[in-house]
């Protein structure tokens, strides 16, 4: 496949070639090919030719404006949004030199390593990476790392480039609602897999009957059994085609687990995955290394059951904890690059704060994204979608973990066991999971850490920074005020009539939401309210510091609504609930616990910061039914 041939007379090349003549790769040229993008090209058999006097695409190699190469070369590299093909990041974009995740592999030396760490944060690029360094080669690929950190490591390090051919699998966009469409997918990114592979089946190292297999790939007609086999036998096969056991990278395995947990279809996806990697990675001599990525580690104990050769590096530990994410001194060089030094402090209020092992680690999306965009800051990481698992999750929480979850806004911590190990049907069952859920997703941080007998850690958990407050708070604590039909338009409500002292509207508002929502959970304990109150005031943190159960004057007050600005009251709530009562007993019941509000003093700490006007509001509940009681107060300093 690597001669020239001649069609007419015209000189054709394959892909290969041009690939190595237009500095880009094999999977680009068959892309472009694909699309119709290079003029000439003609498909022979399973491959392109391509003419000898072929023009490059001006655009670069894609339709995406963003992959337009520039041609003022004295202008600053575009950052890489959206990149995740390694020879083009390093080329011809600003490339943060992820290298030396090389030389720490190459110094541990696991046979299998999984790497989980959040959406966005670059596993799929490094993992590229990896595929380019180790894969044998026409081209002499080296020359994408005589400038990285890498290669100064010396021949040790230097002599394992292009020396093992590679099998690479992404599943980061098999995303899809049925198991049908899913299976569908998988074979197609098998069926190019063997495609970039091609070349060994002509050989006479491979068998017949792997040749007739090879071809049911290729073909795209292997049954589901089949294809269960296929990282198995083609790693085989490559091994006695090159000599060299060959190295395995999947790339977010676990994207159609999570959606066929989401879509039902859970059991077909993980029976078939059993089966997929156990061939692939469980006492294959075959194999050199093996590689996978994932968001989550939870699928281990009914994926990978066996697989005492696997180790797993999450966001816990020390392990690999720089080469996922950006530094400090990686920001701190980026933005001196881009002119842009004084932006550290704003940008680190954003986009720092998540802790990987022991080493502080910036979003990388959002950093490169609010460089790009004239330094705006931001929630980028917001559009990049989220798990949907969280909302099974979300169905199941307690009254305690949903005031948890609000406490968290608040810049609390809270203290949570971190199990990264449960499977994904004990997330549902046991609604504490949530925090795992949300760690290593990216949603939190663990400030302090202790290991425990068991494996899990005793942590402190907070959130991270102002963007994930952001997407937090649109993502966790919209789906506790949508609950039961639940929407925003009741909630805005309660909102406009706290911000203009209308408690009319407030208790007709109120009223709207128990309405709709109580007849979704079982109206109960007063801490149920609480939490339900909490959640609908959570769109004002704006505004207000909201605080609760903390001491003030004589108690303990519910609800405290501390204004950020002085234009706002300061609000002081305090919630009563009784079974049975009728119209009459309830408002009696409203009059006590605002009458409670001020014969404990719950105001004594906003009268010492300094707050004028205090609105106390009592709010009784009983079933169904709510009646708020008000008054202002204009105190003297």
């Amino acid at each position: 496949p690597g001669c020239c041939q001649m069609i007419g007379d015209v000189k054709m090349k394959s892909c290969k070639q041009i690939a190595r003549e237009w500095n880009l790769s094999e999977r680009t040229i068959n892309d472009l090919c694909k699309k119709g993008k290079i003029s000439g090209a003609i498909k022979s058999g399973r491959r392109w030719q391509i003419p000898d006097n072929a023009v490059r695409p001006e655009d670069g190699r894609v339709s995406n404006r963003r992959y337009i190469k520039k041609k003022d070369t004295c202008e600053k590299k575009s950052l890489p949004i959206g990149i995740s093909d390694y020879v083009r990041a390093q080329s011809e974009y600003y490339y943060v030199d992820k290298t030396m995740l090389i030389k720490e592999f190459l110094d541990r030396k696991p046979l299998v390593s999984l790497f989980t760490r959040p959406r966005r944060f670059g596993k799929t690029l490094n993992m590229d990476m990896l595929r380019v360094f180790f894969e044998i080669s026409e081209d002499d690929t080296s020359r994408y790392f005589k400038d990285k950190a890498i290669w100064k490591c010396g021949e040790e390090y230097q002599s394992h480039q292009g020396q093992y051919p590679v099998i690479f699998l992404t599943f980061k966009d098999v995303k899809f609602d049925t198991w049908e469409a899913t299976i569908g997918k998988i074979r197609g990114l098998v069926q190019e897999e063997y495609g970039r592979h091609q070349e060994i089946i002509d050989s006479d190292k491979i068998s017949a009957y792997e040749k007739k297999y090879f071809e049911k790939m290729l073909d795209g007609t292997a049954n589901e059994v089949e294809l269960t086999s296929a990282l198995d036998k083609l790693s085989k096969m490559l091994d006695a085609y090159y000599g060299k056991a060959p190295v395995i990278i999947i790339d977010e395995y676990d994207t159609p687990i999570q959606e066929g947990y989401a879509k039902d279809f859970y059991e077909e996806i993980i029976g078939f995955m059993r089966n997929f990697f156990s061939g692939a990675f469980k006492d294959n001599k075959n194999l050199s290394f093996g590689f996978l990525t994932g968001i989550l580690r939870i699928a281990q104990e009914s994926i990978f059951s066996g697989l005492n050769n696997l180790t797993v590096n999450s966001v816990m530990d020390d392990e690999y904890d720089r080469y996922f994410g950006f530094t400090s001194e990686e920001v701190e060089t980026m933005l001196g690059y881009y002119g842009v030094p004084e932006k550290k402090a704003e940008l680190a209020e954003w986009y720092d704060g998540y802790l990987f092992g022991n080493e502080e680690i910036y979003n990388p999306w959002s950093v490169i994204n609010y460089i790009s965009r004239d330094c705006k800051p931001q929630a980028y990481w917001v559009n990049t979608g989220k798990n949907e698992i969280l909302d099974d999750v979300l169905k199941n929480a307690t009254d305690d973990i949903s005031e948890s979850l609000y406490s968290l806004l608040q810049g609390k911590r809270v203290i949570a066991k971190i199990d990264q190990n449960v499977v994904y049907r004990s997330l549902a069952e046991d609604p504490a999971n949530i925090y795992s859920l949300l760690l290593v997703a990216g949603y939190l941080k663990t400030p302090q850490k202790e290991l425990q007998a068991d494996g899990s850690y005793l942590c402190e958990v907070s959130i991270p920074n102002k963007e994930i407050a952001a997407v937090y708070k649109s993502e966790i604590l919209s789906h506790l005020l949508q609950v039961g039909a639940i929407t925003r338009t009741t909630a805005n409500k309660i909102a406009e009539s706290l911000y203009a002292n209308d408690f009319v509207k407030l208790e007709h508002a109120i009223g709207e939401y128990m309405d709709e929502a109580i007849s979704f959970y079982d109206a109960g304990a007063e801490g149920f309210y609480h939490g339900l109150v909490l959640g609908l005031i959570a769109m004002m943190d704006n505004q207000y510091k909201i605080k609760s159960n903390r001491e003030s004057g004589d108690g303990r007050y519910d609800i405290c609504m501390f204004p950020r600005g002085e234009r706002y009251p300061g609000i002081i709530m305090e919630l009563k609930r009784k079974k049975n009562l009728g119209k009459d007993a309830l408002d009696k019941l409203a009059d006590e616990a605002l009458y409670q509000i001020s014969d404990r003093r719950y105001d004594v700490q906003m009268a010492r910061d300094g707050i004028k006007n205090i609105l106390k509001i009592g709010i009784a509940f009983s079933g169904k039914s709510v009646c708020v009681e008000s008054e202002n107060s204009n105190i003297s300093i």
